[in-house]
């Protein structure tokens, strides 16, 4: 059985997955319905999977943190007791994550071995580079994407698909959050 591997990212309206300037986490758009969405999603059995980028980024922001800021959300906090695998070329050991294991190689084949291995799904946050090669690979079978009512055109950083191929989106589920977030998550297809 092949499990299941979701592309999870937060998103401006723009198609960025963050921004300079005085914008803070989640663009200052969270509320408690987002927070208890977010740890619900990770309360189950999973498999984290970073890119080198995402896990420096994460592994930095969390150590630099307080347990009173929002960077240790109780899902950030779940999301980090996860086991997770830190696919790099880059990194070295040793992790500062509990129950990360770094994998060397080729994202594209760590991530199908991954999947036909796997007893849990699998789910990655973030790691925008990594997750459009495994798109284009077919690998992601679902992409869910958290839209923050925000345009951020002056101070946009990471554009989310720049440079990813083209794909059908056919939508699985959508809610919206707090009155003014929007959940999509999609199941991806190759467009030809």
């Amino acid at each position: 059985m092949t499990a299941t591997y979701t592309f999870d990212v937060f998103s401006s309206l723009d198609g960025f997955g963050a921004a300079s300037g005085n914008w803070s986490g989640y663009w200052g758009k969270q509320g408690p319905e987002l927070l208890a969405h977010r740890l619900t999603l990770y309360r189950d059995e999973q498999r984290m999977v970073f890119g080198a980028n995402t896990y420096r980024a994460f592994a930095r922001m969390l150590a630099s943190s307080t347990e009173e800021s929002e960077v240790r959300d109780p899902w950030v906090t779940r999301m980090r007791s996860l086991p997770a695998t830190v696919v790099s070329t880059t990194v070295q050991g040793p992790l500062d994550w509990p129950n990360a294991t770094l994998v060397r190689g080729d994202a594209v084949e760590v991530v199908a071995r991954l999947k036909q291995e796997s007893a849990v799904p699998l789910r990655s946050h973030g790691s925008l580079s990594m997750n459009r090669a495994l798109m284009a690979a077919g690998l992601v079978d679902r992409v869910q994407v958290t839209l923050f009512p925000v345009i951020t055109g002056q101070t946009g950083l990471d554009p989310i698909f720049h440079g990813a191929a083209d794909f059908d989106l056919e939508r699985i589920e959508s809610r919206t959050l707090d009155g003014h977030i929007q959940e999509l998550i999609y199941r991806p297809a190759l467009h030809v």
